[in-house]
């Protein structure tokens, strides 16, 4: 299943570029392989850059971190909702007001990559599990419908979507 299985009506068109970053992968590799490309390229980061902030209010690399972990954590909490057809409207989230108080800042890299890790094996586990009539499932989210598959491909493009920003403001 690629995101070419997707229609436009299983997700907010807010979402159409992250859903776009997740181009050309199924999404059962696709959370894989982007575990293994991420994780690394968050090991080569220099320890300096950590903390770093481009702008005033901007977050750090370790806060991005910490955003991704909580944000994939979220979705796969929306998935398996929907997956076990519970039809209540689930509410959206404040990131930054996570960010501030998820302490990242604090944390050395190595937990924070060790809890990314076992959160990526929880989340392909839980996708492993969906079965291809699950995975069209859908549910309220926010402010509008999204599917579980819509959900998977969500992690995987925001993840990239935030990559390509380290690499941009941050690394340059």
């Amino acid at each position: 299943m690629t995101i070419l299985d997707l229609q436009q009506d299983e997700y907010l068109p807010y979402f159409k570029g992250y859903i776009d970053q997740a181009e050309g992968v199924s999404l059962l590799s696709g959370l894989e392989s982007s575990f293994k490309t991420i994780h690394s390229f968050y090991l080569s980061i220099a320890s300096e850059k950590l903390e770093y902030r481009y702008a005033e209010g901007k977050w750090t690399i370790k806060e991005i971190i910490s955003h991704l972990i909580d944000t994939e954590r979220i979705f796969c909490y929306r998935a398996l909702r929907f997956a076990r057809q519970d039809k209540t409207d689930l509410s959206g989230f404040d990131e930054n007001a996570y960010v501030l108080a998820s302490g990242a800042s604090e944390r050395s890299i190595a937990d924070l990559l060790e809890e990314y890790t076992l959160v990526r094996k929880a989340t392909i586990a839980l996708f492993k599990s969906f079965s291809k009539t699950v995975l069209i499932s859908n549910g309220i989210a926010g402010s509008g419908s999204v599917s579980v598959r819509a959900l998977g491909f969500l992690i995987i493009g925001h993840e990239k979507h935030h990559v390509n920003v380290i690499k941009e403001r941050y690394l340059e």
